[in-house]
């Protein structure tokens, strides 16, 4: 749990931030991949399908137990993860997201290898897993006024806002996305599940077109609301947390903070928890969207 003076006066807060990019495999994801994996029955191998970071919890997991996997990822996954993936021993295999579905190549390689899935998000132990996060932080800090996720699938919201509810009566839970993938807002405005286009975000770990069958009736319940942020406010975010508290975060990482930085949110003068969800990204990657005006990156 990390604080920054600077940012509570900025913020007019009091501000405690969950570093989950100091987890193992750099993302909360390794909670939730751990608590599924560690509960099946006699597994043989495990498959999965991910952009990196539950790839790479899924990955590291196999490796731990001894198992084999297979993780299936976008062609156009971020190097830094694919390379994490491969080194941790896992196989993968790689499809286009424009026209090809990763769950119906996911559930085809289950049937043909007699593996078990280990699904990202929409699964009760995989949102458990993620759930800790959120506990951890308040068992640590105290009852909170707000927390503030970010939103892919909805898991680590989905198990977050469950123990913080639980921890802390009256507590606030705000979901973020990226404006360009904003399938969870859409969904809560109208009220059920809604599809978009595959979204083209910096924010690769929230590439999701809609929320989980399992996750978004939780975040229906116990989400306040969703809101979304800007590319230029992501890279705001990371830049803030690079110069002034020496954190290298990925820019779904940083989808939170950017909210409460942005005024998304009305924090003034209460107690905040912030999710930092991972912090993946490549040198290359990360110095090209801090140090270059976004205007030069994306027409």
């Amino acid at each position: 749990m990390l604080t920054s003076r600077t940012l509570n006066e900025l913020l007019g807060a009091t501000v405690f931030m969950k570093a989950e990019q100091f987890q193992r495999g750099g993302a909360f994801k390794f909670r939730g991949a751990y608590n599924k994996i560690s509960q099946l029955e006699d597994p043989v191998a495990l498959i999965a399908y991910s952009s990196g970071n539950h790839a790479q919890a899924v990955a590291l997991v196999a490796r731990i137990k001894g198992l084999p996997a297979t993780i299936v990822m976008p062609e156009d996954a971020p190097a830094v993860k694919l390379r994490a993936v491969k080194e941790y021993g896992a196989d993968v295999i790689t499809y286009d997201p424009v026209s090809e579905d990763r769950g119906e190549i996911a559930a085809r390689l289950v049937t043909e290898r007699g593996a078990d899935l280990i699904p990202p998000y929409d699964d009760p132990q995989v949102m458990a897993g993620a759930g800790t996060s959120a506990m951890e932080l308040i068992d640590e800090v105290g009852a909170l006024d707000v927390l503030v996720v970010c939103i892919g699938g909805g898991g680590l919201i989905a198990g977050c806002a469950t123990a913080a509810h639980s921890m802390s009566p009256g507590i606030r839970v705000i979901g973020v996305e990226p404006e360009d993938a904003n399938d969870t807002a859409l969904s809560m405005a109208a009220g059920k599940r809604v599809v978009i286009d595959a979204p083209r975000t910096e924010a690769d770990g929230l590439k999701v077109i809609t929320p989980g069958v399992l996750t978004f009736p939780i975040i229906q319940r116990l989400v306040e609301s969703v809101v979304t942020v800007t590319g230029p406010e992501i890279v705001d975010a990371m830049a803030f947390l690079f110069e002034r508290m020496s954190l290298v975060v990925e820019p779904s990482g940083a989808v939170a903070l950017a909210a409460a930085m942005a005024g998304r949110v009305n924090l003034e003068g209460k107690r905040v928890g912030i999710i930092i969800s991972g912090g993946n990204i490549g040198p290359e990657r990360f110095c090209r969207l801090v140090s270059s005006p976004w205007n030069n990156q994306h027409d």
